[in-house]
Order: C-alpha cells, then sequence, then structure tokens
C-alpha cells in the first residue's frame, strides 16, 4: 500500500504555477510526481510562470533518496521557472530565497505563511522580458 504524499501540489493552470504544499518530511515519490506536474505544463508552454511553496516550517527529507530527488529537481527546472516564493514561517522564510538565490536563476522572494494568496499573486506576476516592454 502507498502512503499518503508528505506534500500535495496543485498547478494553477490558469495563471501557470504550481503551489506546493509541505506537510511532513518529504520523500523522493513526491519529487517524482511534481516534476511530471511541471514537465507537463513546461512541454507544452515553455516555462512555468512560477512556483509557490507553501509550509509552516520545513520538516526536512525522509531519506537521503528524498533529498537527492530534491536536487535533482532544482537541477532539471531551475531555468523554466520565472519566480519562486516561499510563504513560510520559521527558519525556511529565512533559508530558503538565500539558498534558492545561488542554485536557481528565477527570482526569489518570501512571504508570511498566512499570506498565500499574495505568494501566488506574485509569482504570476508577468516580468518583462530583457529588451523588451509591458504594455
Amino acid at each position: 500500500m502507498m502512503e499518503p504524499a508528505s506534500f500535495a501540489h496543485r498547478l494553477l493552470a490558469d495563471i501557470g504555477v504550481i503551489v506546493v504544499e509541505v506537510t511532513q518530511a518529504v520523500r523522493a515519490s513526491d519529487f517524482d510526481e511534481l516534476a511530471v506536474t511541471a514537465d507537463t505544463w513546461i512541454e507544452a508552454h515553455g516555462q512555468l510562470q512560477g512556483l509557490v511553496i507553501h509550509a509552516r516550517r520545513f520538516p526536512g527529507w525522509e531519506s537521503l533518496g528524498g533529498l537527492i530527488s530534491h536536487i535533482r529537481f532544482v537541477r532539471d527546472h531551475h531555468r523554466k521557472i520565472k519566480r519562486v516564493a516561499f510563504a513560510a514561517d520559521g527558519e525556511l522564510a529565512k533559508l530558503g530565497p538565500r539558498i534558492g538565490e545561488h542554485f536557481v536563476q528565477a527570482e526569489v522572494k518570501t512571504f508570511p505563511f498566512d499570506a498565500l494568496d499574495s505568494a501566488i499573486a506574485w509569482a504570476a506576476e508577468r516580468t518583462a522580458e530583457p529588451g523588451s516592454r509591458l504594455t
């Protein structure tokens, strides 16, 4: 019998944002499922507008395999996601963006845990491409 996921994710297709709700130590299979959702969207649209991580606190990884899958997901997707928002409290709110800025090309911003709607709205904002203008 398969255990329930340690995080749930949902694609907000109208705005091109994936929201990840972290509830317990993450497993490799969670990132496999997230990658399928992200890859399907990216294949159809070229890139994902945003990824929002929503967690009261970061519970860590269930195993070394979970950590490796996390690193692999970031490596394989960081050039294909425009914005990453952390709607989090605790250490994740402080450390996530600082760590993320070293490993991802996306813009990274932190919001309080209770400001999930604001985090989603920011992640969904369209930014001008270099050399172009928003009208």
